[in-house]
């Protein structure tokens, strides 16, 4: 697939159908995210990744909001949690040097890069925030005890800050086509370029 059709054709797809991923697709979605630019090459990313039926029962009750609303995202076979591990930047520089926070920046990158992947795999997918239920208020303290019950569930090392989940699976047969008018809310293009100067 050429790479403007795969960026034609990505688009946030939460409903999926129950069929499985051929394992080789899996592992080259995984190894694109790998090539992803990287702050000083320190590459301080992870990704936990979920495939078995067991693993992803215990993953969605960390995404109450996603469930509830589009049950049929737990179709898909796999989830990735890019994780990010502030702690290697820093033991390269001291935070004041870095300009922004890179260990984010590089996990979101490589993200996108899975994303990608997967659309040239002839799949879709999303990326989602790990939250509480958001169907009542929950205190701002709630979302870091939230983000320790899934590093306590999975094992995940204190320090390794996921930045969200991707779900990956083929696209529902019966998902309506892209909502009329989505074209026309997207910005315009000289909206956001400034040549030479804002």
């Amino acid at each position: 697939m050429e790479f403007a059709e795969i960026l034609r054709r990505r688009r946030t797809v939460r409903e999926f159908e129950d069929r499985p991923i051929a394992p080789e697709a899996v592992e080259r979605i995984l190894a694109s995210g790998q090539r992803g630019p990287s702050a000083g090459y320190i590459q301080g990313f992870a990704f936990l990744v979920l495939t078995e039926a067991e693993d992803l029962r215990r993953f969605w009750p960390f995404a109450p909001n996603q469930t509830r609303y589009k049950p049929r995202v737990m179709n898909a076979p796999l989830v990735i949690v890019p994780l990010a591990d502030r702690a290697s930047y820093l033991e390269r520089r001291a935070e004041p040097r870095w300009p922004a926070p890179y260990w984010q920046i590089d996990t979101a990158m490589a993200a996108m890069l899975i994303l990608l992947a997967a659309v040239d795999e002839g799949l879709d997918g999303f990326l989602f925030w790990l939250m509480p239920d958001a169907k009542e208020e929950f205190p701002d303290s709630e979302i870091p005890a939230h983000v320790q019950r899934f590093r306590d569930e999975f094992g995940v090392p204190e320090g390794c800050d996921p930045i969200g989940a991707i779900a990956v699976g083929h696209r529902a047969d019966d998902l309506p086509p892209q909502r009329a008018g989505i074209a026309a809310e997207r910005r315009e293009y000289e909206t956001f370029i400034h040549r030479g100067r804002w």
